[in-house]
């Protein structure tokens, strides 16, 4: 007879788990759980929440314009998801990285604020398979669409169309005599009057221009004086060189750079020009920093050229192409818009013989340049067509004089009609 010693403890049954022993039945229990604790850590911490992003130093907030996805959607990394109008420029916001749309915080037409949540995006998200390739579909639909396709020739008979009775012809006829006996009260031309109305909601941009412009209105002193410039020179200077000009520098040779040039050797010579008014002092800036108007099909924008008076006639040109390409495909930043000591708006461009511009505050002066025109003048004593242009100066008559601003203006046409004076800084 065989008798089991059972003072002895059978070996217990576990794991190690975190460095300690457990049962096993607890140990099956988190071998359980694990899959659906790394499920959670990873959904957890797969999404990201995406604030709306600086949009200027000047810039606080903007209005949604447009969203280009929704929820659901799978965007890829630098993607556009939506779009900001600001008080100055239109926004892309992308998405960081790649993955689907989880929540939008914000539909189109809401007011968001810089540093708000904007949207939520889950990284572990998979792209669907209908966008992997939509390069291949488009190439299959291209090709089915290429393929003639047979078609069975078809009879059709001919309809012979059905003629009235006589009895259905007789009030048809009678109800054309009555129309045509009717009186026409209709005044005018022989189509429809159209009296419809639209009516569109005003964006960011143009609410804060027609206020910009208001404001101007009611702040400054505003008086504009004028003067006519024989162009003769300057179209000249630029027929003879712009073909060299074009091959050296890679930019087209306009009379704008003359202008700009001619605008920072009068600003140094007037430097109250440049200057503006803050409180109860006058702050005189040493630098030029010149505003350029350049009109969009969202409105009129003013991007500035840094130290225009370090720059070359080629470094002027380069920097105007940039700007109004930026300008009118809409990625011009508010950095570009911000600050500048003085502005040029050219209306020439559009036929405009003569205006009176209005001061860009907190500036104190803006050159408006008008369209170039034969007129007849006189030049030592005989009359001549030359090709002439108006300039118009408007500035703030709190800081600048009349004396100062006629002789800025002066300035500027000698410097114009006399190109060498330019280069010579005479």
């Amino acid at each position: 007879m065989c008798i089991r010693d059972r003072s002895k403890a059978a070996p217990k049954r576990g794991i190690f788990v975190m460095n300690k022993w457990a049962p096993a039945n607890l140990a099956r229990q988190q071998q359980s759980a694990s899959p659906l604790l790394a499920y959670a850590h990873r959904c957890s911490f797969s999404k990201k929440t995406v604030p709306v992003p600086s949009m200027g130093d000047s810039i606080s907030d903007g209005v949604v314009f447009e969203l280009l996805k929704k929820a659901g959607d799978y965007v890829k990394q630098d993607e556009i998801v939506a779009i900001i109008e600001t008080d100055k420029v239109k926004v892309d916001i992308k998405s960081p990285e790649s993955g689907v749309l989880v929540k939008l915080f914000a539909q189109q037409g809401d007011t968001v604020e810089v540093g708000k949540d904007f949207f939520e995006i889950d990284l572990a998200g998979a792209q669907p398979a209908g966008q992997a390739a939509p390069q291949q579909q488009k190439k299959q639909e291209t090709a089915q669409e290429s393929k003639p396709q047979k078609q069975q020739p078809t009879q059709e008979k001919p309809q012979q169309a059905a003629k009235p009775s006589p009895q259905q012809a007789a009030p048809q006829q009678a109800a054309a005599q009555q129309k045509a006996q009717q009186p026409q009260t209709h005044i005018g031309g022989t189509g429809g009057v159209n009296r419809n109305e639209r009516r569109e909601k005003m964006s960011r941009m143009r609410l804060k221009i027609a206020q910009r412009l208001k404001d101007a209105q009611n702040t400054c002193a505003m008086l504009t004086t004028f003067q006519e410039v024989d162009m003769s020179q300057a179209i000249q200077c630029r027929n003879d060189f712009k073909d060299e000009f074009l091959k050296k520098h890679g930019a087209k040779l306009g009379f704008m750079s003359f202008f700009i040039k001619a605008a920072v050797a009068a600003l140094k010579d007037q430097p109250a020009v440049n200057a503006v008014i803050v409180g109860n002092e006058i702050i005189y800036r040493e630098y030029v920093d010149l505003s350029v108007a350049v009109a969009t099909p969202t409105g009129l924008i003013v991007p500035v050229l840094r130290n225009c008076e370090n720059m070359s006639f080629a470094d002027v040109e380069k920097g105007l192409e940039l700007l109004a390409k930026k300008g009118k495909d809409g990625t011009i930043t508010a950095e570009e818009m911000a600050g500048g000591t003085f502005t040029i708006s050219n209306g020439g461009i559009f036929g405009s013989l003569m205006g009176t511009p209005i001061i860009n505050p907190p500036q104190s002066a803006i050159l408006g340049m008008h369209a170039i025109v034969n007129r007849p003048v006189v030049v030592n004593d005989t009359i001549v067509a030359r090709p002439m242009m108006y300039l118009a100066l408007t500035y703030d008559h709190r800081l600048i004089d009349g004396r100062e601003a006629v002789t800025f203006l002066k300035r500027i046409k000698s410097e114009i009609e006399d190109p060498r004076r330019l280069l010579l800084d005479i």
